[in-house]
């Protein structure tokens, strides 16, 4: 039955407080969906696709979250869970018929088999890691000593006046947070305050909160002023030991870190990137933060770093869960390819098998627990 009502708020309300008078009840969050999932007219990476297309952000993730909903993520976890059905069986026939001549453990069949399967769950988890970082994005952080052009770089990123930009030290006191779509991915830009020794408690606090959100960034970008003071790989070590950078030399990742050398404007020199990615030493872009010049180049260095590829076809989206299972799945299976071509040992290849399978099976609910399934609907808007 569908009730509807005139007027504002007071007459919705009243109404609603009627029905529930009767003997109805508000909506738990996300029952209807479950509902559908618990009927089976949709599994459960389905049902998670319809809370992820609410909450897109952006075209590409609305498209991708549909793609989801719609089965395309499912049909690939059911084609993988397939094979290795179709592999599980055709490995309990070599176990039950030992006594017959032909060896099918050590002709190969099934070690192929397995790099087969393997390969194709590579593919698809490919595609999940990009699906994920559509739906979850990357998570940005600019530190650096104050006046270094910290806000101005979240401007220039942001493309408005998101933050004060002065020549006063120390305008910025709190973390400021910023949200852009980078052809497709989320990225969560945090502007912070200027590390410094300081005897401003307002100001501690501050600096205490940038140092917290560099420790859990994905991606940190150190802000030089590179008109004062010339920082590169060399000495960056000794750079995030001065006084105000906390415990910073020790407690963050050399390989998260890309040193902006800031205020090309001002030396001279064209914006460029300096460094290699992927190496142990941190990646060096220079350019200017006023001027805008190099922050495309900036950009491309953030989608490298994320290993995103933006793409106009294709595509869906993906859950942290969902990459935590099929890299599950994966181990399960190179460790029945080392049983199988190191040991032989054909039942204890079938188990890895069986792990293989289950954990495919958590991606749609095959295989599944009240407690996930209370987290993630728990999740939901109310009623949807």
């Amino acid at each position: 039955m569908e009730l509807q009502g005139h007027g504002g708020y007071f007459v919705m309300d009243s109404l609603l407080q009627a029905v529930i008078a009767a003997g109805a009840r508000i909506a738990r969050p996300g029952e209807f969906t479950e509902r559908a999932f618990l009927n089976n007219k949709i599994d459960l990476a389905q049902a998670e696709a319809i809370a992820d297309l609410i909450d897109s952000s952006s075209k590409e993730a609305a498209r991708s979250a549909l793609r989801t909903l719609q089965g395309e993520f499912s049909r690939l976890i059911e084609t993988l869970a397939d094979s290795i059905i179709n592999l599980r069986i055709y490995l309990e026939a070599a176990i039950d018929f030992t006594d017959e001549e032909i060896d099918f453990l050590s002709e190969g069949r099934i070690s192929e088999k397995i790099s087969l399967i393997i390969a194709q769950l590579d593919d698809v988890l490919a595609q999940a890691k990009q699906g994920a970082l559509i739906r979850e994005g990357m998570t940005v952080v600019i530190a650096g000593k104050p006046n270094a052009g910290k806000s101005s770089l979240l401007n220039a990123l942001a493309g408005k006046d998101s933050a004060i930009v002065t020549e006063i030290a120390g305008t910025t006191r709190d973390i400021l947070n910023e949200q852009i779509n980078l052809d497709g991915m989320p990225l969560h830009i945090t502007d912070t305050a200027g590390l410094r020794q300081s005897a401003d408690i307002v100001e501690q606090e501050g600096i205490r909160r940038a140092l917290l959100a560099v420790k859990n960034a994905d991606r940190v970008l150190l802000m030089v002023d590179s008109s004062k003071e010339s920082v590169d790989t060399q000495n960056l070590a000794e750079y995030l030991s001065s006084p105000g950078f906390g415990e910073l030399s020790s407690s963050i990742e050399m390989s998260r870190v890309t040193i902006i050398q800031n205020k090309a404007d001002l030396t001279g020199e064209s914006s460029a990137t300096i460094g290699a990615l992927n190496s142990h030493e941190p990646t060096i872009i220079r350019l200017s933060a006023k001027n805008k010049t190099g922050i495309e180049l900036l950009k491309q260095h953030l989608k490298e770093c994320m290993g995103f590829q933006a793409t106009r076809e294709g595509g869906f989206i993906a859950r942290r869960r969902h990459l935590d299972a099929l890299l599950k799945a994966r181990n399960s299976l190179l460790q029945a390819h080392i049983q199988l071509d190191e040991h032989g040992a054909a039942e204890l290849v079938a188990e890895d098998l069986r792990h293989a399978h289950q954990h495919l099976g958590e991606i749609t609910g095959q295989f599944s627990t009240d407690d996930l399934l209370g987290r993630i609907f728990s999740s939901f808007c109310v009623g949807k």
